[in-house]
Parts: C-alpha cells; sequence; structure tokens
C-alpha cells in the first residue's frame, strides 16, 4: 500500500516563503538539505506526517510560471472562521469564505489564499471527508 508522504512546489525566495507557511499553516522545518544548486526545505506540523517540500533553485531571480496545470494545496483546520480572520489580521489576504452546496446542502466551507509565489492553498473547515 503507498502512503503520501509529502507534495513539492519551487520556490523563489525560502526566508519569504518558509515565513508564510510558518505564519499561516504553524509549519515548521523539518529538514533542509542543501545542495550545489538548490535546496530543500521539508515543512511539516504536529497534526499530520505529511510534509511540504520547498525547492529553492539558487541563481534563480524570476518568477516560476505556474501553468494551467497546478490546482491548489489543501489545509484542514477546526474552525475556518477563525482561522479566515487570523490570516486577514495577520496581512495575507485570505479570499472570501464559500458555502460549497451543489445540491443545497453543504458539503465544505472553505476559502483560499495565495503564498508568495502564488501557489494557491485552500484551507477547509475539518468535517464530512476534509477531517
Amino acid at each position: 500500500m503507498a502512503k503520501a508522504i509529502h507534495s513539492m512546489i519551487r520556490v523563489l525566495d525560502e526566508a519569504r516563503s518558509v515565513e508564510f507557511y510558518q505564519k499561516a499553516f504553524r509549519l515548521k522545518i523539518a529538514d533542509r538539505l542543501d545542495f550545489d544548486s538548490f535546496t530543500l526545505i521539508y515543512l511539516s506540523n504536529e497534526e499530520t506526517g505529511f510534509e511540504l517540500e520547498l525547492t529553492v533553485n539558487k541563481g534563480r531571480a524570476t518568477a516560476y510560471d505556474l501553468g494551467d496545470g497546478y490546482g491548489h494545496l489543501a489545509f484542514s483546520v477546526e474552525d475556518v472562521n477563525s482561522e479566515h480572520a487570523r490570516l486577514t489580521a495577520l496581512g495575507l489576504e485570505p479570499r472570501k469564505l464559500v458555502d460549497f452546496a451543489p445540491a443545497g446542502k453543504v458539503i465544505a466551507r472553505f476559502f483560499f489564499i495565495a503564498d508568495p509565489d502564488g501557489y494557491q492553498i485552500e484551507v477547509l473547515q475539518r468535517a464530512g471527508r476534509y477531517l
């Protein structure tokens, strides 16, 4: 059986990205591997063993083109309303809260926020399939 262990995104500025993910999702550096041409930073928290891997390619000065293939990362939280308020207070500019109710019944409550490199992150109320 396979076990999901991490997802990787390429970021331009290590410090800026680490600060964002620490503030927004309380992710801390679990490991940092430095190589000649790139650095890998693994971020995690006590909620899960899944990690976010940030890849910093040394010498790159231009933003990455996210293209039309990237979707989003997702985090579930105990109280999506308070997380939205907290991120707003931090000046991180989360988008509006959404009640997703395709058949008249709310199946998800969420909002999106973008990281410093433009990656979209969905923040969901922890309920139903989004535990």
